[in-house]
Parts: C-alpha cells; structure tokens; sequence
C-alpha cells in the first residue's frame, strides 16, 4: 500500500483526535497527508498537497460510501485522479484496502487516500467516520452517498420482514445518517458549505418485477435529496442526485446473464461501464456551490427503460 494511504477504524471509540488508533491529542496543525510519522504540516488544518500545475494548494475533501467496489470504486478512482482527497467508507476492509491500492501512488502527486471501514446502517460507526474526516483534514467538501444493496428479488407476498427491513436499513437509514452527519460538518466548518450527492437509480422512476423494498428507497431517496436542497439552502450547502441504469458491477452481473422483465418473460439487458458514471459524479462535484446538477440520469443507452423497451 502505498505511503499516503491510511486504513482507520470507524468504531464508537474513534472520535476526534483519533485516526487509525492514534491517541487523541490536541493538534493546532495536523499531519499532512502522506507526512511521515510525527512531521507537522505547515498548513492549517485541511487537505493539501502538490497540484498538476506544480503549485501547492488545498485539495478538496470527499467521502464515498460503499466504495469497496463497483461504482463507489469507480468514483473514488475518477475522483483521485481529479486531485481530490478520498475518504473511503465501507463495511468491508479488505475490499476498501483494495480501492486504496489501486488508488495509492508513492509519488508526492497522489492525493491522499484514507480507508475507513464503516457499517452506515450504525450511526455510532457514522459518527465516527466523519469524526475521523474532521480531525485529519479539518473539513468535508462532498459526500457521495453511495452505499446500497439491491436485497433479495422475491415476489411481494413471499418478501419477509427482515428481507425489507435490510434493504431499507442501508439505501434509506444509512443514507440519511450519512447525509445527516456530512450536512453538520458542512454547516459548522470554515468557510461553512460542501455538497452531497445522493445515488438514486432509475428505480427512482419506475420498477422492476420483484423489487419493492429497493424500488421503495430509491424513490425515497429522490424525497431526501429534495429536503436536503432545501434545508441546505442558508449554509451553501448543495445536494443532488444521479440516477444510474445498469452500470457493470458485481451487483448488476444478472443483466448480463438474464434478467426478468415486465412481460413475464427473461431477457439479457445492455450494460455501460461505471467509469461512465463516475465521471458524471466528478463533474457534479466540481460545479462552484452557486451552481447545482439537481437531478441526472446516466444509463445504457439501450437499456429497456425509455418507452417499451
């Protein structure tokens, strides 16, 4: 892994001041990203590092849920390489290791990378993730909110409690917790602002076979994302949403091998690659905050959604 990647522990115990175990201490200058053990910053507290133009700066500061895999990896990648700071989130350690590898670069270059394996559906891991955002950087200028799971496809009658129950836990409660704790961080820091970016789907729109529970929290994401707009309003705080069609990821591979469809009948559906829909996210999150994408759809052109498909 290399030099500038940090793999912390998001637990009830990580608050302020402690990052990947480090006891808490009073810091006027954290260490900057990628600083030997023990090297202050000569900055004050926020993301810095060299720029492509060879002039030092802040780097922005975004976290990215569910970013182990599929469109969140392809997300904190396409946000990397845009010179951002990338706080990866996630229940599973090895796989956010394997985003920060693949993130990581030895050379003074590379924007910083933090791993910080989080169960979003727990609002004392939730909490301690952006406690662990706001001692190392100081401040949070995007969360993508990503984490979700399509659940377990059951005709509605046979749907039990718990199969409901776990899918709304991570797409809807864990979306809010995290919306919930970014939007403090964003109205309490200096300058005060930032952006969220909420992940819909075009399950926001219309429904598949056998899908109520997902079906159902993605149109109540288009409902957090609106509230969200609107009580951000006074502290410059923007949120929109990208609803996505069939990206390849390991979550949508049963596109590729036959999905059922409206008619009754099975069909295999086009795919796009998620790094289209990461650069989409990229250029969200790039806007100034006087400017919104409020509402965007990124899908497989001929993916059977528009018409009869």
């Amino acid at each position: 892994m290399a030099q500038n990647t940090l793999v912390a522990r998001a637990t009830p115990t990580a608050r302020a001041g402690r990052v990947a175990g480090t006891a808490p201490a009073a810091r006027p200058t954290p260490s900057a990203p990628g600083a030997p053990s023990g090297q202050e910053a000569d900055t004050a507290p926020a993301a810095r590092g060299a720029r492509q133009d060879g002039a030092a700066g802040p780097r922005k500061v975004a976290v990215v849920t569910g970013a182990g895999s599929g469109i969140g990896r392809a997300v904190a990648q396409a946000l990397a390489a845009a010179e951002w700071t990338v706080v990866l989130a996630g229940r599973r350690a090895t796989a956010l290791e394997e985003t920060a590898r693949q993130l990581g670069r030895g050379d003074a270059d590379s924007p910083a990378v933090v791993a910080v394996p989080t169960d979003v559906t727990r609002p004392d891991e939730v909490d301690a993730l952006f406690a662990a955002v706001r001692d190392r950087f100081g401040r949070l200028d995007l969360l993508f909110n990503n984490a979700g799971t399509f659940g377990r496809a059951a005709p509605l009658d046979e749907l039990t409690y718990d199969d409901w129950r776990s899918v709304v836990d991570v797409n809807l409660t864990g979306s809010f917790l995290c919306a919930q704790a970014a939007f403090r961080a964003m109205k309490e820091q200096e300058p005060q602002g930032g952006r969220i970016i909420n992940n819909g789907s075009i399950s926001a729109h219309v429904p598949r076979p056998h899908s109520v529970a997902y079906t159902a929290t993605k149109h109540a994401m288009t409902g957090l994302t609106k509230s969200l707009s609107l009580d951000g309003r006074p502290y410059r705080i923007a949120c929109g949403q990208i609803d996505i069609g069939n990206a390849a990821t390991e979550m949508t591979g049963r596109m590729q091998t036959g999905i059922l469809q409206a008619d009754g009948s099975t069909a295999v559906e086009p795919v796009m690659d998620a790094a289209d829909v990461a650069r989409t996210v990229v250029h969200m999150a790039a806007l100034p905050l006087e400017a919104n994408v409020q509402f965007a759809t990124v899908m497989a052109t001929n993916m059977p959604y528009v018409g009869r498909g």
